[in-house]
């Protein structure tokens, strides 16, 4: 069985947040919102994790908008959900979100081989202003050098 190609990411992570290290864990979703975002219709706008009670991890504010075609039991689009991390991975993102200036960030959601949802999650660093100029200036040369490759 073929999925659809579905890939959303996080754009002001990379800006907003040095990313120190990079975790891949499952979604716990229920019916609707699994349908919703193979359409491709969810967003990591404004979305955060922490590390809840009894060691697990939660996403908080992400959307995933209601099924077109739920009934009654369609799904709240804002509500905490539950990601899937061993023990260790949980323990290193606790550690670290523990820590002064230390967050954790979802990066990007995609659907696997074997039509999973996963979200790749980063453990960031805020940016200081003089950083993300210099963000922008990289980007800036790359598009000049770019542009001079295609004269």
């Amino acid at each position: 069985m073929k999925f659809t190609e579905v890939n959303i990411k996080n754009r002001r992570a990379n800006f907003d947040y040095a990313i120190i290290e990079t975790f891949t864990a499952g979604i716990v979703l229920t019916g609707t919102e699994i349908k919703s975002l193979r359409q491709g219709k969810a967003s990591l706008v404004d979305t955060f994790c922490y590390v809840g009670e009894n060691n697990g991890v939660w996403i908080k504010n992400m959307y995933i908008a209601e099924y077109f075609y739920g009934t009654y039991n369609n799904h709240a689009a804002r509500r905490d959900r539950k990601l899937l991390l061993n023990k260790k991975e949980i323990q290193k993102l606790a550690k670290a979100g523990k820590e002064s200036g230390m967050t954790i960030v979802p990066l990007r959601v995609f659907i696997n081989d074997r039509g999973l949802a996963k979200i790749v999650i980063g453990i960031g660093r805020g940016k200081k202003e003089y950083d993300k100029r210099q963000s922008i200036k990289e980007r800036e040369d790359k598009r000049a050098m770019a542009r001079m490759m295609e004269k």
